[in-house]
């Protein structure tokens, strides 16, 4: 259990059944309430949680949930694509939350996960839109490394946005 500016909450990565459920349902209905995304986006989300439960792997794959008692803060993942390349994945902080540092601890875990993974490489895809989070990456280090042409997707016309980080072994 942790406090972040006067909150307390507690970050788990242990999976537990309904979590996966959990996760989606709080994009489903954070996204739509701030961005107005239809129930693809929700599908979506639903759809890739699904496939990441049947193929988690714990030593290269990990969810992290934030929670405050049974309510769900916030979620952060990451998945392992390759030996050296992970993917993050479905990073999101409660909007009641944002402000008091828990996004950057759920990036942070992510992070320090990712090296003791031995990964060298981190990416993520997100949409033009999330300006927010991207000033978060980028403050980590991640670059905007593609960006695809606009298209219908999740009710609306967007962009979809890559983020790389190359992750540098300091270790003596």
């Amino acid at each position: 259990m942790e406090e972040l500016s006067g909150i307390e909450i507690t970050v788990r990565h242990d999976l537990r059944p309904g979590d996966l459920g959990r996760v989606t349902e709080m994009h489903g209905l954070v996204y739509a309430r701030e961005y107005a995304f239809d129930h693809t986006f929700e599908a979506y989300v639903a759809a890739t949680l699904g496939e990441f439960g049947q193929q988690y792997r714990p030593g290269r794959d990990r969810l992290w949930l934030a929670e405050q008692g049974d309510r769900l803060l916030g979620s952060i993942a990451i998945v392992g694509r390759s030996e050296d390349t992970a993917q993050l994945r479905w990073f999101l902080v409660h909007p009641s939350c944002r402000g008091h540092g828990l996004g950057s601890r759920l990036l942070a875990l992510s992070l320090s996960f990712c090296h003791s993974a031995s990964y060298r490489h981190v990416y993520l895809w997100t949409v033009h839109l999330l300006e927010d989070a991207a000033r978060l990456y980028r403050r980590f280090g991640f670059r905007l490394t593609e960006e695809l042409a606009e298209k219908p997707l999740w009710g609306h016309h967007l962009r979809e946005q890559r983020y790389d980080l190359e992750l540098v072994d300091d270790r003596p």
